[in-house]
């Protein structure tokens, strides 16, 4: 059995430490009279950068600096590094797994189960999560955007964690967002689950053989799933 996981937003709280920081951010703004910026985070016109495959590869310092050189022709390097001080402090003080991420990933293993984490953003970024919230052991391989230079936007990681375990006929997706985790895991011919929650959880699947609350039903489908294959 091979299982894709996802990380952000189904393991952990990515959207909503990220809310935090900019929240940690706008009195920074406010006393840099940095207007144009709160404008455009109060608009959410940030919503435009969600189908940026080269965002995708970058992580949160690097959204924002694209995002500060979008509002302002120029940023100087002082009032940029001030902000990525205060995004990154506050990200990492407030990142939490889930508290069905564990029994997840341990259920998984006591079924056999290879794990392969296929994430976006940097290489930094997404080890740096891995080792903050000591779940890095868990997976026989990590595979992320930033190092293959390709985005979940694309199929190219889900075929490349396929070809990483030619062997395991059974597969599964689970991951939070329609357009990336369940639709590159329907281009591999998995059985693809979507897990309700985070910044992707009021969209409609277009792709998702199943949809869940949390990682425990997760695991339920895939337990179910498993033994129907084991009886056919």
């Amino acid at each position: 059995m091979l299982v894709l996981v996802d990380l952000d937003d189904t393991l952990c709280n990515t959207w909503e430490a990220a809310k935090w920081s900019v929240l940690r951010l706008f009195p920074h703004l406010l006393r840099k009279r940095k207007f144009r910026a709160m404008a455009y985070i109060l608009t959410q016109r940030y919503r435009e950068l969600e189908q940026s495959k080269e965002l995708h590869v970058l992580d949160l310092d690097g959204l924002m600096e694209r995002f500060m050189t979008r509002v302002y022709s120029r940023v100087s390097e002082e009032d940029l590094g001030e902000m990525l001080a205060i995004v990154d402090r506050t990200f990492f003080s407030n990142l939490r797994l889930y508290p069905d991420a564990r029994p997840f990933l341990d259920g998984l293993k006591g079924m056999g189960a290879k794990l392969v984490m296929i994430t976006d953003s940097s290489s930094y970024w997404q080890r740096k999560k891995l080792e903050y919230l000591g779940i890095k052991d868990y997976f026989d391989e990590i595979i992320i955007s930033g190092e293959t230079g390709r985005s979940k936007l694309e199929n190219y990681n889900f075929v490349l964690a396929r070809k990483k375990f030619p062997r395991e006929e059974e597969v599964y997706v689970v991951g939070d967002r329609d357009d990336t985790d369940m639709r590159g895991g329907k281009a591999i011919g998995a059985t693809t689950i979507m897990v309700r929650r985070g910044y992707f959880k009021g969209i409609h699947p277009r792709y998702a053989d199943f949809v869940v609350k949390d990682l425990l039903e997760a695991l339920e489908v895939i337990k179910r799933e498993h033994e129907k294959r084991a009886q056919a």
